[in-house]
């Protein structure tokens, strides 16, 4: 048996030496058993019911209802559906024991209609009691640490020693009964700690981090060690998938030095609805699994949650079989993995230099008009004879052979092959890594300002690293044709930082055969988990769908990744029983109307529970507090109480008004 965790009181970053950053010899970091060579990481094995978790078991799907858990016959409806779209761990919420007792005509109606085989889950927040006897009817109870039998009331506390661990010895008189009966029952539990709702005794110790929502899952996991229960889950979400990655990093390496790795359960909460929910998911989600962390995921989206099942099962999926990838050269690790630290450049041209990464997309096989640029966000108007550029309008354009026959837009680089280059305005040269060498050593013209490197980083050499260092207009497009993708390029940057490269690096994409949908999914995979690292100065996704569809996920990508803002967030929850008005409808209402205010944060929530601590993140919130009545808040301060639903929107716009972010719709020229 394990010895059981250490205290983390005395815990801090910097003590904490295999995660320095720039440590040359450490080339296996922490978190990670091989970080060249796929793995999945072998956890400690659980069994929820009849569906094994962990260990060598494949990742499993789940997803939650949104219906009231006591109307058990639509309850029983929305789980069929799910059970049907693939979900294999269903969830509902138990708020009180009067949901909690409904959850066993759940269970029996399930069992009756032929699904005794999928397990169910009640998801618990505040009511040890309801937990309790939740635990009579269902093989897993989910547990928030931030507020099960915590303190969570938004107060600044400066706790001694005494008093800290007198608060601990007090969540463990109520959290233990708990821990005995699903001992004793053979059920399962997870340790779900949330990014938004750490304790208050949390945060006056470790703040809002990731460090706090590591601790805050321990304390508790070791009041289970100390009874000798296992059968424990543990998550880490958080809407921002940077301190998401940050955090099941940190855990996992907490765990890791005990011994025993215990099953993950990965998610980014309150992720969204559409294309955005979606990128902001495959973000965090996808960044963890390429590094063989996970082993259950929930995809959180503000829709039916049925539509959850073919996203996780994309992301999840794309991972049978790539252990077969071909071998990746190790490079010295030199990312701290628990905190953002954007890779040094210098500027050439439109890129580096700490300007925001740019987006590059293909057009060379279509024809270059003012037209055909409209996908991308630039829009000639010929009444005025001006461009107009969106918020997500792209940098450059590849378009091969061609030359623009027209003015290009000013803040926007047309790029061609090399051997077509012919100095017109505007126009930048792209060339085959070995064409610009040559062309260097024989001291023919190349562009003065910037010069694309395209290169593989399969066989990327030191000394051609060190070739283009030297060469101060050099950009490299890094691409690869590895299964094992994200390792691979991350191997090529980790090369350059370890020669000390400062050029700035494009990350090159093809999906070429794969789904628009599945194409922004892996997109946002191997782009944002380099992203999250600090690594990519650019992204030229290309893949079906279309321009506008690859445009609007470059730019998805990057402002998951918080690396640039383009559009207005949303941080909205994906709805259950405890929701007290239509999420999606009500979404689409407020986005209808804000979409338009760029980089401001606004958080949706269904209930209390997933109210001003789910949205830590957002700059305003729109919290349901009763029937037919919102809480407005700025941060997470209360502003107005019991708005009427009806007059909420409106509230909402007039809040943001007074606070000074609110700018009107610019006016489109045609």
């Amino acid at each position: 048996m394990p010895k059981s965790f250490d205290s983390a009181a005395s815990f801090t970053r910097a003590n904490y030496s295999n995660f320095a950053p720039l440590m040359a010899e450490n080339t296996s970091p922490q978190h990670l058993d091989q970080p060249f060579r796929y793995k999945r990481m072998q956890t400690y094995p659980v069994n929820i019911g009849r569906c094994a978790t962990g260990g060598d078991a494949p990742i499993r799907l789940q997803s939650m209802t949104t219906v009231i858990t006591c109307d058990i016959e639509a309850t029983v409806a929305e789980s069929v559906r799910m059970i049907e779209a693939g979900c294999e761990i269903v969830r509902c919420t138990a708020p009180s024991q009067k949901e909690a007792e409904c959850l066993g005509l759940i269970r029996a109606e399930l069992n009756a209609l032929g699904h005794s085989d999928i397990p169910m889950v009640a998801d618990i927040h505040f009511t040890p009691n309801a937990a309790e006897l939740a635990a009579d009817y269902v093989e897993k109870i989910r547990i928030n640490p931030g507020n099960y039998a915590d303190k969570k009331k938004f107060e600044s506390h400066d706790y001694t020693s005494e008093g800290y661990a007198a608060e601990l010895e007090r969540i463990r008189e109520r959290f233990t009964p708990l821990v005995r009966k699903c001992k004793n029952l053979g059920r399962a539990m997870r340790i779900g700690t949330n990014h938004g709702s750490l304790s208050d005794r949390i945060l006056s110790r470790f703040g809002d981090t990731p460090e706090g929502m590591v601790e805050s899952a321990l304390e508790f996991l070791r009041i289970c060690q100390g009874e000798d229960y296992h059968a424990v889950v543990l998550s880490m979400k958080a809407s921002n998938p940077q301190v998401m990655v940050q955090a099941y990093r940190l855990l996992v390496a907490r765990m890791r030095e005990d011994g025993r790795v215990y099953p993950l359960h990965l998610g980014v909460t309150e992720a969204g609805e559409g294309e955005d929910g979606r990128i902001k998911s495959a973000v965090g989600i996808g960044a963890l699994l390429e590094d063989g962390i996970g082993d259950t995921i929930r995809v959180s989206l503000t829709e039916a949650p049925e539509a959850e099942i073919p996203v996780a099962r994309a992301l999840a999926g794309r991972y049978e079989g790539r252990a077969q990838h071909a071998p990746i050269p190790p490079a010295p690790w030199s990312i701290d993995p628990l905190q953002y630290h954007r890779r040094s450049t210098r500027q050439v041209g439109l890129l580096g230099g700490g300007q925001v990464p740019v987006v590059i997309h293909n057009m060379s096989s279509t024809a270059i008009t003012p037209a055909s640029l409209w996908g991308c966000g630039h829009r000639y108007a010929p009444g005025v004879d001006k461009w107009n550029a969106d918020d997500m309008a792209c940098d450059a354009v590849y378009i091969g052979t061609q030359t623009a026959g027209f003015a290009l837009p000013g803040n926007l680089v047309a790029l061609q092959d090399a051997h077509h280059w012919n100095g017109a305005d505007g126009h930048q040269p792209v060339w085959v890594l070995d064409d610009f060498l040559k062309a260097l050593d024989a001291q023919r013209p190349v562009h003065s300002k910037a010069n694309w490197v395209q290169a593989s980083a399969d066989r990327l050499s030191d000394a051609q690293i060190d070739r283009l260092n030297a060469e101060p207009t050099a950009v490299l497009v890094l691409h690869t044709e590895n299964l094992h993708a994200t390792a691979s390029l991350r191997s090529a940057f980790l090369r350059c930082v370890a020669r000390k490269a400062d050029f700035p690096i494009v990350i090159k994409r093809d999906y070429e055969r794969q789904t628009p949908e599945n194409t922004q999914l892996y997109a946002a995979t191997d782009c944002g988990a380099l992203l999250l690292d600090g690594l990519g100065e650019g992204v030229w996704i290309e893949g079906p769908g279309g321009l506008q569809h690859l445009n609007r996920t470059a730019f998805g990508i990057l402002q998951a990744t918080r690396t640039r803002i383009s559009q207005t967030e949303y941080i909205s929850c994906p709805s259950c029983g405890r929701t007290l008005f239509d999420l999606q409808k009500t979404t689409a209402k407020i986005r209808a109307q804000t979409d338009h205010l760029k980089g401001v944060k606004i958080g949706i929530m269904g209930c209390i529970v997933n109210g001003p601590g789910e949205m830590a993140d957002a700059d305003y919130g729109y919290v349901g507090t009763g029937p037919g009545k919102i809480t407005l808040y700025k941060g997470q301060e209360v502003v107005e109480r019991n708005v009427a639903e009806a007059d909420a929107v409106e509230a909402l716009i007039k809040l943001i008004r007074l606070h000074g972010d609110w700018v009107e719709r610019p006016i489109v020229l045609e």
